[in-house]
């Protein structure tokens, strides 16, 4: 517990056993251990058991038969945009399950853990119509923005992520500061995340019309460095930033985000600030236990969407401290891999990643989950 773990540039190929190795089973009773002597809780059966649990907490599939929905984003009207990984369409749901396609993107090119990524829509929505997507194309990873009516007239902002099979990053999230911010992953090469002149193993902060933000550190789109595979982004109520991250083989993290900090990858794994040069994480698991993909913060907590792990995991937050976190829904709803505040902060909405060749899939397919908080 607390440990350190040092990492070799040889031997940081490896690659994650969250994110590579075969799902869980639904049925998996491992207690989560996370270096934070992890408390945990499981809560009951949804739709088989609904009068198991309090009215107010029963989650509720609000639809089905997605094929590996990944980004997540709320419109003004509390629906929301799904975006599917491999297929590029994008689908609007309704909070009363209503579910409609409303575009395609063009130029996705789908492979791996690539394809279409993160959704964000624009803080001046109403306006300006702006809906930002992270996907994969024929050579990088990239970040655009486009009209639902007319996705192909896409203006490219950023250009230029690594892309490989796996540990592409791919989340997105609009801050308070009004700038976007992107997790990204090191593409399979561990050396990029040290690199400040490289785009892969980074969270990056640029404008809403492209081009790095001011006031980042490198001037550059970079904000920080150090990552390996970030893929959870979400903001607390006093401004923080909060990602979670993909580890090798020992730990995952999720780790509090200061410009221009670097996380140690991948001289280190977990635990261990190398003398001062790196900053440690707030939360470790073993990768067992998470492969954490998204993240939201609600009801004075972050809730991390367990990808191997398949549970969700709420973290309580003490100012800029993390608490010990608590898992739910352990093994229920298969690999989650978006978690995202609903308008209003009554509920969280999950995305389910059973169809992406590591879960079961199932005949219901991917699921759209509304989780009160």
């Amino acid at each position: 517990m607390h440990a350190r773990t040092t990492i070799s540039l040889l031997t940081a190929t490896v690659l994650l056993a969250g994110c590579t190795g075969s799902a869980s089973p639904r049925t998996d009773p491992t207690t989560a251990t996370p270096a934070t002597a992890t408390a945990t809780a499981t809560a009951p059966a949804v739709a088989p058991t609904p009068s198991a649990a309090p009215a107010a907490v029963v989650p509720r599939v609000l639809t089905s038969g997605l094929q590996v929905p990944w980004g997540l984003a709320f419109l003004p009207d509390g629906s929301a945009l799904v975006g599917e990984r491999d297929t590029a369409r994008i689908h609007r749901v309704f909070p009363d399950g209503r579910r409609t396609q409303v575009a395609t993107v063009p130029g996705v090119q789908p492979g791996g853990e690539g394809g279409l990524l993160g959704l964000a829509v624009s803080r001046t929505y109403t306006g300006d119509r702006w809906v930002y997507a992270y996907y994969t194309a024929a050579t990088d990873n990239r970040i655009v923005r486009f009209l639902l009516s007319a996705p192909a007239q896409q203006q490219v902002l950023l250009r230029g992520i690594p892309k490989a099979g796996n540990h592409n990053g791919g989340r997105l999230a609009f801050g308070p500061d009004g700038m976007l911010y992107a997790g990204t992953g090191d593409a399979g090469d561990p050396s990029r995340a040290q690199d400040t002149g490289s785009l892969g193993g980074k969270i990056l902060r640029i404008k809403p019309t492209g081009g790095a933000a001011a006031g980042n550190p490198f001037r550059s789109p970079v904000w920080t460095v150090g990552h390996r595979n970030v893929q959870g982004l979400a903001f607390d109520a006093a401004g923080r930033l909060w990602a979670s991250e993909f580890g090798q083989n020992t730990f995952d993290e999720v780790n509090l985000i200061s410009r221009g900090a670097n996380y140690g990858w991948p001289l280190i794994e977990g635990r261990g600030t190398g003398g001062g040069r790196y900053t440690s994480p707030q939360v470790v698991w073993a990768t067992s236990e998470a492969s954490p993909s998204g993240v939201a913060f609600a009801g004075g907590e972050l809730h991390v969407a367990a990808l191997r792990g398949e549970r969700l995991w709420d973290v309580p937050l003490s100012g800029a401290q993390a608490g010990t976190p608590v898992a739910r829904y352990r093994g229920t709803y298969g690999r989650l891999r978006s978690a995202v505040t609903e308008p209003g902060g009554r509920a969280i909405w999950l995305t389910t990643s059973n169809c992406d060749g590591r879960g079961d899939c199932g005949s219901s397919q991917d699921l759209v989950v509304r989780v009160p908080v």
